[in-house]
C-alpha cells in the first residue's frame, strides 16, 4: 500500500474520529473512503468496526478524566441498544450492496431533519433526569439495531435520543454516546468477523486516525460543544446522501 493512501487513511480517520465524538456521522466520511479503496459496501461496513472500537476506547477514558460520563444511564441504555445491534450487524451481512449503499442514502436524508430539529434543546440540559422507561428502551433498541446495521450516523440517533428522548445537554450526551457505541461495537464487530467482512489492515491504519480524533474531540467538546460541526454535518451528510443515491451518477 502507497504511503500516500495511508496517510490518506490516517487523516480522513482523525477527521471522522473528531467528528463521532464531538457529534456524529463521522463514518459517512470513512464508509464511503473504504469503498473507494475497493472494499465491498459489506466489508467496509466491518472494517470500519475495527476503527470505531479503538477510537471509542479513548473517547471514554479521555471524558471519564474531565469528570462528564454518567455511567448509570449510560449502562441502562446500553443493554438495548447492544440487544439491537446483534440483529442489525445480522441483518448487514446478508444484505446486498446496492441495497445498502440506497439504504444509507435514504437514512441520510432523515438525518439532516434532525440536525436542524429545534437545535435551542441541544444546550440546555433537565435539572433532573429520572432512569430510562420502557419507551426509552425500545427506542434505544432500534437505535441500536441501526447502529449494528449501518453505524454511519448512529452517534446522531443516539445524541437524539439522549437530548430529546432524556434530557442531557450535548456535552454530557456526547460522553454517554461515545460509551454506549463503545459496548455494543464488539458484539457488531464479532458478527462481521465470523462472515469473513473485516479487512483487518485497513481498520487499523484507519483507527489511528479514528484514536487521535477521539481525543482531540473530547477536549473540543467539553470546551466548547457541538455547534460549529453541526454545518460541517450539513454539508458531509448532504454530499454522501447525494453519492450513495446515485445522484452523482446521474449528473454524469
Amino acid at each position: 500500500m502507497e504511503w500516500y493512501i495511508i496517510a490518506s487513511v490516517i487523516g480522513i480517520g482523525f477527521i471522522a474520529g473528531f467528528i463521532n465524538t464531538l457529534a456524529g456521522s463521522g463514518s459517512l466520511l470513512t464508509l464511503p473512503l473504504l469503498m473507494f479503496l475497493g472494499l465491498p459496501a459489506n466489508v467496509a461496513n466491518g472494517t470500519n468496526r475495527i476503527a470505531i472500537l479503538l477510537q471509542n476506547i479513548v473517547g471514554v477514558s479521555s471524558f471519564r478524566k474531565q469528570k462528564v460520563l454518567k455511567f448509570d444511564h449510560s449502562l441502562w441504555l446500553s443493554i438495548p441498544t447492544i440487544l439491537g445491534s446483534f440483529v442489525g450487524a445480522l441483518i448487514a451481512v446478508n444484505i446486498n450492496e446496492d441495497t445498502m449503499q440506497k439504504t444509507i442514502g435514504a437514512l441520510l436524508i432523515v438525518m439532516l431533519i434532525i440536525i436542524i430539529y429545534k437545535p435551542q434543546k441541544w444546550i440546555n440540559e433537565k435539572e433532573s433526569i429520572p432512569k430510562p422507561g420502557i419507551m426509552q428502551l425500545i427506542i434505544f433498541f432500534f437505535i441500536g439495531l441501526y447502529g449494528g446495521f449501518i453505524q454511519a450516523g448512529v452517534g446522531f440517533f443516539l445524541l437524539t435520543g439522549l437530548v430529546l428522548g432524556v434530557g442531557f445537554d450535548l456535552v454530557r450526551a456526547n460522553a454517554i454516546k461515545v460509551l454506549i457505541i463503545l459496548l455494543y461495537t464488539p458484539i457488531a464487530l464479532t458478527v462481521f468477523i465470523l462472515n469473513n467482512q473485516v479487512n483487518y489492515k485497513l481498520g487499523l491504519i484507519l483507527a489511528i486516525g479514528n484514536m487521535l480524533g477521539a481525543f482531540i474531540g473530547t477536549k473540543a467538546t467539553v470546551k466548547w460543544g457541538a455547534k460549529v460541526v453541526r454545518y460541517f454535518l450539513l454539508f458531509a451528510i448532504t454530499i454522501s446522501a447525494l453519492k450513495l443515491l446515485g445522484v452523482f451518477n446521474l449528473i454524469n
